[in-house]
């Protein structure tokens, strides 16, 4: 058995199938409205293997710039589409914080996609976690301390599963080191999809 780092939590089959096929047709909407993308390394400008776009009132970009938040898409000018009801249902479910997501990262792994070891700090608000959601094709994850280098353990996910990135593993480095092509068939072609919800600014002190 897999001993995940402290506050990392993974809850296995949290969707069943009726709300996976759901859920797919809101997110085919959202790309519908906003197209999913290639971003670009900072400084480089070589393209990420993993296709993506977003929704909810901020987006997560990079291209040559750097990485960053932003209200618009930046192929299309134009806002994110909002964040689906069920996820933000989701987020209140398990997420054990007080205030709404504001944006939602939406991936797109072929076969040969691939997410090195990465932590997600371009958030003003880390006390809030980060919940990540796969549809489709499983994948092999993994995740590991707070300092690269540290202890790193891998988890097969699978569509439906949910995993939560909060408190002491809220900077826990990740990435996802294989897809294994057609493990589902909920996807109308092979792939996975990925949706990471986050909370990007501090909220407001309450004025109170």
């Amino acid at each position: 058995m897999n001993v995940l780092p402290r506050g990392v939590r993974h809850i296995a089959a949290c969707l069943d199938r009726d709300e996976q096929i759901a859920l797919v047709e809101e997110i085919r909407a959202v790309v519908e409205a906003a197209p999913l993308y290639r971003p670009e390394m900072p400084g480089t400008g070589k393209p990420f293997s993993v296709r993506m776009t977003n929704c909810g009132r901020l987006g997560w970009v990079s291209d040559r710039s750097g990485y960053r938040y932003q209200p618009l898409h930046p192929a299309t000018g134009t806002p994110w589409p909002p964040i689906p009801e069920r996820l933000l249902a989701l987020w209140r479910s398990v997420a054990a914080y007080p205030h709404p997501p504001e944006a939602c990262l939406v991936n797109h792994y072929d076969a040969q996609a691939r997410l090195g070891l990465h932590q997600d700090r371009d958030e003003d608000d880390l006390a809030a976690p980060v919940v990540s959601v796969s549809l489709g094709d499983a994948c092999r994850f993994r995740v590991g301390e707070t300092t690269r280098g540290g202890r790193t353990t891998s988890l097969k996910l699978v569509s439906g599963d949910v995993l939560v990135l909060g408190g002491e593993g809220r900077l826990a480095y990740h990435g996802v080191d294989r897809i294994y092509p057609g493990t589902s068939a909920l996807l109308r072609k092979s792939g996975r999809i990925n949706l990471t919800l986050r909370r990007v600014t501090k909220p407001e002190p309450d004025a109170s």
